[in-house]
């Protein structure tokens, strides 16, 4: 299911003259060739743009949606989207910092090059008067020999200037070293610049700011084959105000896949962001006006225990990613945990997101006593404790009040006839999975 009809109307922004000026306001601009010229030119006529995912993994992350949402704006302003998915360039994987890629079978990229063709057609639109159109770089690769590659592209490469791209220079400082395959990326880069110019006019291409040597290989490419000037933009990495990395939680990244990482925990890794970094996050991951935004700022500021900041960027970027339907069932599934709302509703997979992270235990079904659930879960340290809580009102199962400790919780009770909410208290929670 697409999303990009949501953005339509939260794109009016007269705040903003041209997409550049936009771009820039929300820190999409960290590198860029000419900008007077590129800025002319995103004022002008429609132009054909590009932006590369490489099918390295099954899912798309937060780093590649910082490039899905710039790809959006300027389809917004009337531009021409190419979405590539490089089934030749994820073959090779882009040379990382530290160490070589392994590399993964045919079959294997073959198949994620189709997962990550639909996360992509999620934020661009494919009809209208400027449609989407996607491309696989495979398609211009795969026929061409290693003596034509040499010869028409490779000789228009300097050794001297490869090895001076950041990525190629850490990885000969390294250890690791790196090897031809790699090395070689930057070429097949370029040649995808100048393949989609060539067939389709292009003349800019978009990614991040660590990406710049391989986006220049391609203008450098253009300007000495065709004896044209190209445009490529770099945004900036994305880093959290305390210098940690952004787009990780508990050490792993961030998927818009919800099979890789649910819709619950997408929706608490936004609500979680820092107040010093809400109004940024703001500007790169919604389509919120510059009005709506500078108010979400000041309540950051004057009222930073309500968390409407939070609450905004989690619900906007969720539904982009995921729909406005799942982003509900979320906010109802983290209203209903802590008693605000009907666990019954719950559908299974959302409920299995939301209790992911508590602690939890299995018992049999002969051992439903509050008692021994209270004990079994963890909540307790004891029965004689656990009889206290009781005791005190303080023991809920299913967010309902348990006060006879003789109680026996009957299977009807069990959510999706197997598992029960514990509570002790408010805020003190655990599950329990009821075995056959």
């Amino acid at each position: 299911m697409s999303h990009v009809n949501n953005l339509e109307s939260q794109h009016n922004d007269p705040a903003f003259a041209n997409v550049w000026q936009e771009l820039k306001w929300r820190g999409l601009v960290h590198v860029s060739t000419d900008e007077t010229e590129l800025e002319k030119l995103l004022a002008g006529d429609p132009i054909t743009y590009y932006c590369g995912f490489d099918p390295t993994a099954p899912s798309l992350h937060l780093g590649n949606l910082v490039q899905l949402l710039v790809m959006r704006r300027l389809q917004l302003a009337g531009h021409k989207p190419l979405g590539l998915v490089g089934g030749s360039t994820g073959l090779i994987g882009d040379p990382r910092p530290t160490a070589e890629r392994t590399l993964n079978t045919k079959d294997t990229v073959a198949e994620w090059v189709g997962y990550l063709q639909g996360q992509v057609r999620r934020f661009l639109s494919f009809e209208g008067a400027n449609p989407a159109r996607m491309v696989n770089n495979l398609d211009w690769t795969a026929p061409l020999s290693a003596i034509d590659f040499l010869r028409e592209i490779g000789k228009h490469f300097r050794v001297g200037t490869m090895l001076r791209k950041d990525a190629v220079a850490s990885r000969l400082n390294s250890d690791e070293g790196i090897s031809y395959t790699e090395f070689s990326y930057q070429i097949l880069q370029g040649m995808d610049y100048l393949q989609l110019f060539r067939d389709y006019g292009c003349a800019l291409q978009t990614g991040g700011s660590d990406q710049w040597g391989n986006l220049t290989s391609g203008t450098e490419l253009i300007r000495k084959v065709e004896g044209k000037s190209v445009h490529a933009l770099g945004t900036p990495l994305i880093t959290n105000s305390d210098g940690t990395k952004f787009g990780k939680s508990e050490g792993n990244a961030i998927w818009l896949d919800p099979d890789m990482c649910s819709p619950y925990t997408f929706y608490q890794f936004w609500l979680n962001t820092a107040d010093a970094d809400v109004v940024d996050r703001l500007k790169v991951f919604t389509f919120l006006s510059r009005a709506e935004i500078e108010e979400l700022g000041q309540a950051v500021a004057e009222r930073p225990f309500a968390r409407e900041g939070q609450k905004k960027l989690a619900f906007e970027v969720t539904s982009l990613v995921h729909g406005v339907d799942a982003t509900e069932k979320v906010i109802a599934a983290s209203a209903a945990l802590f008693g605000n709302g009907d666990l019954t509703v719950l559908d299974e997979r959302t409920l299995e997101a939301a209790t992911a992270e508590l602690p939890s235990a299995t018992i049999g079904a002969e051992g439903l006593g509050i008692i021994d659930l209270l004990v079994a879960s963890g909540l307790s340290d004891s029965k004689s404790a656990a009889r206290r809580t009781v005791g005190e009102g303080g023991a809920y199962v299913n967010n309902t009040k348990v006060s006879d400790p003789d109680a026996v919780i009957g299977q009807d009770e069990l959510l999706h006839g197997r598992y029960l909410l514990l509570r002790r208290g408010k805020k003190n929670l655990a599950t329990i999975e009821v075995s056959a």
